[in-house]
């Protein structure tokens, strides 16, 4: 693909309006969300979205998740049930996905869907998010903003690393606060959770009364981020490491000696938060493996070790 100039936008009124205005035009804008960057293209438009999976060389049966200002305008692409206005109620905007049946006649590329008769969509809760999709009004297709497999973005600088010259432009919204991907739950049938996330299983289960079953890794993609070598540093990853071998650049949890820390105090919050900054920070010291403490695999501990398990697969 041709080399392209990569803007820097500010999250202001101008700033936004320019990228609103470049996914018009069918260019590809990275944006914050409270979880991760974003790689935003116009979900309407086959090119645009045909754009995304060259920029970031991604398996073309991965679906997208879309993005949207309000419920109005997700009810517009869905057939809705109660079980998802239950979950919306709880947890919109926020970092959680809804997979649904697409309604007939919306206006959504089948590339986003990469041939399901479902689509992903979510309200994001970042205030700059919030304000690019209102100023774009319509759907945004926003798989996150790093070549595919790799490390996720958690900061502009990051989006740079991996996409600067392949996309038109990058919204600095500054740091995200959640910095996992957003929890899937499928509810085109019986409740499922499709990718752990910041909404865990347990506090689904409460809001919809029910416990919500899990996805086996032996059924097919039906989601995004469920391919099994994902989220990936160039440093191959060994996971729960009592002890750190000669080289590694070491990557801990609670109280021990390393090179970074996810969270001192065993907090799961600032781990997940700081998981794929620090990823990013120990990757570009250039050690041929990154080890990763034991992380307690509750709460959000199934979500950090998701990702963990991914990053350390085969590739």
């Amino acid at each position: 693909m041709a080399k392209l100039t990569t803007q820097t936008l500010a999250p202001d009124a101008e700033g936004l309006e320019r990228a609103a205005a470049l996914l018009h035009q069918g260019a590809l804008v990275a944006f914050p969300t409270e979880t991760v960057y974003g790689l935003g293209a116009d979900a309407g438009n086959d090119r645009a979205v045909a754009r995304i999976y060259e920029a970031k060389g991604r398996p073309s049966f991965n679906p997208l998740i879309v993005h949207l200002a309000d419920l109005d305008a997700v009810k517009d692409l869905v057939v809705w049930n109660d079980n998802a206005d239950a979950v919306a109620q709880a947890f919109w905007p926020g970092p959680l996905t809804l997979v649904l049946p697409l309604r007939d006649g919306a206006k959504i590329s089948k590339l986003v869907t990469a041939g399901l008769d479902t689509l992903a969509v979510r309200m994001p809760e970042a205030p700059v998010a919030r304000a690019l999709l209102h100023a774009f009004g319509g759907p945004v297709a926003a798989p996150s903003a790093n070549r595919s497999g790799q490390i996720s973005p958690t900061r502009a600088a990051h989006v740079l690393e991996g996409l600067s010259g392949r996309i038109e432009a990058v919204v600095d919204g500054g740091p995200c606060q959640v910095g996992l991907e957003s929890t899937i739950l499928g509810l085109a049938g019986k409740p499922t959770l499709l990718r752990p996330g910041g909404i865990t299983l347990d506090a689904l289960s409460e809001t919809l009364g029910a416990r919500v079953a899990e996805r086996r890794d032996t059924e097919a993609i039906s989601a995004p981020g469920q391919t099994r070598s994902h989220y990936a540093p160039r440093a191959s990853v060994r996971l729960n490491a009592t002890d750190w071998d000669p080289g590694e650049a070491r990557l801990g949890f609670g109280a021990v000696d390393c090179d970074l820390n996810l969270s001192p105090s065993e907090d799961m919050t600032e781990a997940a938060a700081n998981l794929f900054e620090y990823l990013h920070r120990l990757d570009a010291l250039g050690a041929h493996t990154i080890a990763v403490s034991p992380i307690p695999h509750i709460g959000l501990g199934v979500a950090i070790n998701d990702r963990l398990s991914r990053a350390a697969a085969e590739r």
